[in-house]
């Protein structure tokens, strides 16, 4: 599969602050990536260092397969990393048709692009009569008019109603059934378990997952268990060889399996070894219980 954006060991320095720290990933082309963590981790660093207009500090990032330079690949990648900004008093038309001249591309796809993100029928609508969430759907109408290999949105959904979250989420997944690659940083898991395929979860900078978002949650699940002698159970657990890390909370002892295991195993186990168990229920951990403990995790 073609790769379309290649980051190794990127850093970005600011000052005694690293805003991003070693983040090495790839993006391969035909798959919609989310960068997921908690606001300040790095994400609109890390897009602004790719795209030219945040300098990095050391590391190394190249488009494709290298061979253009960055201000050439550039021309193939659509990209929303602030605010819509266009005239208010020019309708939506002469807006990408500005844009087209500013962009040097031919103007012929503007009706089509607006199709696309559901406002040919506002076309000669002028900009400030837009909701918002109209001036975000511009924006990508905008990012799409050199049909780019890739299209890069910065909290596509940010502040907008539940029906503006609903018709933007609705066009990403249907500019992905195209075939374009796309890239889209966000803070709400929901958004990139509802729309991306791939996930790279950041935290202060570091990367702390990437991978398939449906193998994100993959694990093995984990046992809750309580018995009259907490020292005796977690020491017995302990030696078990798929049991993991252990922790105690009010007398319950939540057990994490490496390998899988049904309760009837843990619980004939635990007998044999003298340990009687008064609760025992096995769970698997969802997806945002897994998002919860990895972006709040404490860096020693």
């Amino acid at each position: 599969m073609e790769t379309i954006l290649t980051l190794n060991n990127l850093t970005k320095k600011y000052g005694p602050l690293t805003a991003v720290d070693n983040l090495s990933f790839e993006i391969k082309k035909g798959n919609v990536y989310g960068i997921l963590g908690p606001n300040g981790s790095g994400k609109s660093t890390t897009l602004g260092m790719v795209l030219n207009v945040v300098n990095k500090t050391s590391g190394d990032f190249h488009w494709f397969d290298g061979k253009d330079s960055t201000h050439e690949a550039l021309k193939m990648v659509g990209a929303i990393i602030e605010h819509p900004n266009f005239y208010p008093y020019m309708t939506a038309v002469q807006n990408l048709a500005l844009v087209c001249k500013i962009k040097g591309v031919n103007s012929s796809k503007i009706e089509e692009k607006l199709e696309v993100v559901g406002l040919l029928d506002r076309k000669n609508s002028k900009f400030r009569t837009f909701s918002l969430g109209m001036k975000q759907r511009l924006a990508i109408a905008s990012a799409l008019l050199n049909d780019p290999e890739i299209l890069i949105l910065d909290e596509p959904t940010n502040g907008l109603d539940p029906q503006g979250i609903h018709q933007i989420r609705e066009i990403i997944r249907n500019i992905a059934a195209t075939g374009t690659t796309i890239l889209l940083a966000s803070h709400l898991l929901d958004e990139v378990e509802k729309v991306c395929s791939h996930v790279v979860i950041i935290r202060k900078g570091v990367k702390l997952y990437s991978g398939r978002v449906d193998e994100m949650n993959a694990s093995h699940g984990f046992f809750e268990l309580k018995s009259n002698d907490i020292s005796k159970l977690k020491e017995v657990l302990t030696h078990h060889p798929l049991i993991g890390k252990i922790t105690e909370h009010d007398g319950l002892v939540t057990a994490i399996l490496e390998e899988p295991m049904n309760a009837e195993v843990i619980n004939s186990y635990l007998f044999e070894k003298g340990v009687a168990l008064s609760y025992l229920v096995k769970r698997k951990e969802s997806l945002e219980e897994q998002f919860l403990q990895l972006t709040n995790q404490t860096t020693n």
